[in-house]
């Protein structure tokens, strides 16, 4: 008996994939794979009353902590694709990780998605699953199917599915952000209402401090200090006295905290892999917290040759996680340097909400290269040095800019003078 394990959300996409597995590519038996990366609730609902439906042997995997770490490793890269934080993208190599172990737990001999042949996260999930023996299969690229298709054929087919997936608007949650696109998103003049949002509030007058403590880059605590806490956020919350969290709940917590405040909203043109350009609409509060907390202690610590050189270093490794290969042996290279230079980001950050932005407003480390005493207006010397020693330096500041120009200079008053006679001496 040939069996197939199918990437399963339960929507209209695979749930149409199921009997067509089947019935155009032969195979005797589906089983259905959803991962836990931090999805709400109601998709695995939606998903295990889809499959029961279907009669489809189905299994959830909970890899929410692999998320959640790798997650934190972007934060120590400072990852960010085009302004805003990988969450898809790095949820897809997880994803498709777990599925690949249970199809091949159960002997399946191939491995499916519902990908179409546009976006981004069919070359994510492959790019993990073709290291494997199994076939890798793609209907909805394939077979060329398209959404109106699908729902003719869910519906001549009795299948369970409503519209396409229940909802106006194409949305995908993890842990790390929340993405949404379709329908009037699709037109780039079109201006969303406060409807597409679910994890953040309209910003508001209302401010909040937080203190976030790293550990070698890593964040590990949160303690909520004075603020203008927003009504919808909750009492636990605003008390909150500086409680050390493991990242799925870390992330979790500050999602509530930072959403509360409209941190983390991004409008995005984003030019996808395949060339194509597709508007995208961003939740990711915690994230745009972290990120910008640990750059802020990277700014304290590191050295001006260290911080010039790691945005190389974070550039490279953020277009790895947009793309999905993030266990290339390009990406444990840049980690190589990534963990040197982490060794020394350990602090903490004040981080305001004001406006919808989450701001450094103050950061501390005993690792900080700065001295308040040297950089003071206050003070005459910095350590040994007097500042009549820095009269040399400024002399010698511009001097090949200086000689550049004034040969120049020269050259052009020759060629005016030689236009000016003529060429005649």
């Amino acid at each position: 008996m040939t069996r197939v394990a199918l990437a399963f959300s339960g929507g209209l996409d695979t749930t149409v994939c199921v009997p067509l597995l089947e019935e155009e590519y032969g195979y005797d038996d589906v089983i259905g794979v959803t991962v836990d990366v931090g999805q709400p609730e109601s998709e695995f609902e939606e998903a295990e009353e889809t499959a029961e439906a279907l009669g489809l042997e189905h299994y959830v995997v909970d890899a929410k902590e692999e998320f959640a770490d790798l997650c934190f490793e972007s934060v120590r890269a400072n990852a960010t694709y085009q302004g805003y934080p990988l969450g898809t993208a790095l949820a897809r190599p997880v994803i498709a990780s777990a599925i690949l172990e249970v199809a091949e737990e159960q002997g399946c001999t191939g491995i499916a998605h519902g990908c179409t042949g546009k976006g981004n996260d069919q070359l994510r999930f492959e790019a993990i699953w073709r290291d494997s023996d199994l076939e890798v299969i793609a209907p909805v690229r394939e077979l060329g199917l398209t959404r109106e298709w699908e729902n003719e054929y869910a519906e001549e087919k009795n299948l369970p599915v409503e519209g396409g997936g229940g909802g106006k608007w194409s949305v995908d949650t993890n842990l790390w952000s929340r993405s949404v696109e379709g329908s009037e998103l699709e037109d780039p003049s079109y201006v969303p209402g406060e409807e597409i949002y679910e994890w953040t509030q309209a910003p508001s007058g209302d401010t909040g401090e937080i203190e976030i403590e790293f550990d070698e880059g890593y964040p590990v605590a949160v303690d909520v200090l004075g603020s203008e806490a927003p009504a919808s956020q909750s009492e636990a919350d605003a008390s909150d006295d500086g409680e050390a969290y493991e990242p799925v709940e870390l992330i979790q917590h500050l999602n509530e905290l930072a959403g509360a405040y409209g941190v983390g909203r991004t409008d995005s043109m984003e030019d996808r892999m395949l060339g194509l350009k597709v508007r995208e609409n961003y939740e990711h509060p915690a994230a745009t917290t972290l990120l910008n907390a640990h750059e802020a202690l990277e700014g304290l610590v590191l050295t001006q040759e260290e911080r010039e050189f790691k945005q190389l270093i974070d550039q490279k490794w953020s277009k790895k996680g947009y793309e999905g290969l993030v266990d290339a042996p390009l990406v444990g290279a840049l980690e190589g340097f990534i963990d040197e230079t982490q060794q020394r980001v350990t602090g903490t950050v004040t981080i305001r909400f004001e406006g919808g932005q989450a701001r450094a407003v103050g950061r501390d480390s005993k690792y900080a290269a700065y001295s308040a005493e040297h950089a003071s207006f206050n003070t005459e010397t910095v350590g040994k040095i007097s500042q009549e020693d820095a009269t040399g330096v400024a002399k010698y500041h511009g001097f090949q800019r200086r000689l550049a120009n004034e040969s120049i200079a020269a050259n052009e008053e020759e060629e005016v003078e030689l236009a000016t006679d003529g060429g005649e001496e």
